[in-house]
């Protein structure tokens, strides 16, 4: 018996060779990061150009941008949107790791850390913007209900 991949459009055997509706955008943006077309911290297509250029739900389009972000080739920015990461992809994708001219970089794990540290600090500063504005709702709400 063969194993059984589930995806958004029913069921498919593994190994099967067909790309499931996410994996063809994944890899298509995948394929503009490493052509260069699309740059480290360029904006990544809208959720909503997405969706017309490949006929998608909104669903798939979110489970493509999932995988390009648990893969590290793309950050979120809330508020912002999602962006091509600082990694080098060209180390992980070499043919031939034993050549003496293939060097695997450290720098995509660093970039990876920076990014996170970013949204991290960006993330911290809205938390603070939402604390002032409760607190200013709590200390001024009961008034402007009357």
């Amino acid at each position: 018996m063969t194993g059984v991949v589930v995806g958004r459009r029913g069921r498919r055997s593994a190994g099967s060779g067909v790309q499931l509706t996410f994996e063809v955008i994944a890899e298509t943006l995948r394929e503009r990061i490493r052509s260069g077309r699309l740059q480290p911290g360029d904006a990544l297509p809208t959720q909503a150009v997405l969706m017309r250029e490949f006929g998608a739900a909104s669903l798939t389009v979110q489970k493509a941008m999932a995988l390009l972000k648990q893969e590290g080739w793309a950050v979120s920015r809330p508020g912002k949107g999602a962006f091509v990461a600082y990694y080098d992809h060209a180390a992980d994708n070499a043919d031939d790791l034993d050549s003496p001219d293939t060097t695997m970089s450290i720098g995509g794990t660093t970039a990876r850390v920076e990014a996170l540290e970013l949204a991290l600090a960006d993330a911290v500063r809205q938390i603070a913007d939402l604390r002032g504005r409760v607190e200013a709702l709590e200390s001024g709400g009961g008034e402007r209900g009357r």
